[in-house]
């Protein structure tokens, strides 16, 4: 069992994926000084209840990830700017409300293993549509830019960047984050690429009926 410091969010941090996060609020200022000082990672969970900022301590899903901060920029009045990325899954067993933040007892959540051929076959299957997901938003939004050759080779890393850049609610990615093994977990990845390219296609196809322009009723 690990005690580490707890940070809510609204939003899904995978392990081996970057979070950028703005420290402004006096708890959290603490606590970054202190995981910085110790050289300690801290918990980032999925809010279920509350508020992300300025109010009482929100309630943390149980399934989280730690972080283990990279770069530190700090600023006036004690803010930062800082830059984490997301290590192993843990689970909380009890929380603590003695200090300005939560503090969480956890314990490390890993995958359960699976098969290298297994999990190398889903991998490869989940690869496509991925890059077509990706495609296809490269070519609707001139802010994003996809390059396959940045696609990880290993199976699990693809599946987490997978889960981390599709956009769904947080509660479908929450769920994705506590799959119990890795090959579900790409399994449920693959289904849900395979709606959003479906969806997309649907967006993308209505839209080019629009730019045509009105058609006759004769």
């Amino acid at each position: 069992m690990l005690e580490i410091p707890l940070f809510p969010l609204n939003t899904v941090l995978f392990p081996g994926m970057p979070i950028n996060l703005h420290i402004f609020e006096e708890r959290y200022k603490v606590m970054i000084h202190e995981c910085a000082q110790n050289h300690q990672p801290f918990g980032v969970s999925l809010i279920r209840q509350g508020e992300e900022a300025l109010g009482p301590l929100a309630e943390p899903h149980p399934i989280g990830c730690t972080a283990h901060i990279t770069q530190i920029e700090r600023l006036a009045d004690g803010r930062m700017n800082i830059l984490a990325v997301g290590l192993e899954r843990f689970q909380i067993r009890a929380l603590t409300y003695d200090k300005p933040y939560l503090v969480g007892s956890v314990e490390l959540f890993p995958l359960a293993g699976d098969n290298p051929n297994t999990l190398a076959n889903a991998g490869q299957r989940l690869r496509p549509w991925v890059e077509r997901y990706l495609t296809m938003l490269s070519e609707v939004d001139d802010n994003i830019e996809f390059d396959r050759s940045h696609l990880p080779n290993d199976p699990l890393a693809l599946g987490y960047l997978a889960a981390a850049l599709v956009q769904i609610p947080l509660n479908q990615k929450q769920l994705l984050l506590a799959t119990s093994s890795a090959a579900d977990l790409l399994t449920s990845i693959r289904a849900i690429y395979r709606r959003e390219v479906a969806l997309l296609s649907a967006m993308i196809e209505r839209s080019a009926v629009g730019e045509i322009g009105p058609f006759s009723n004769n």
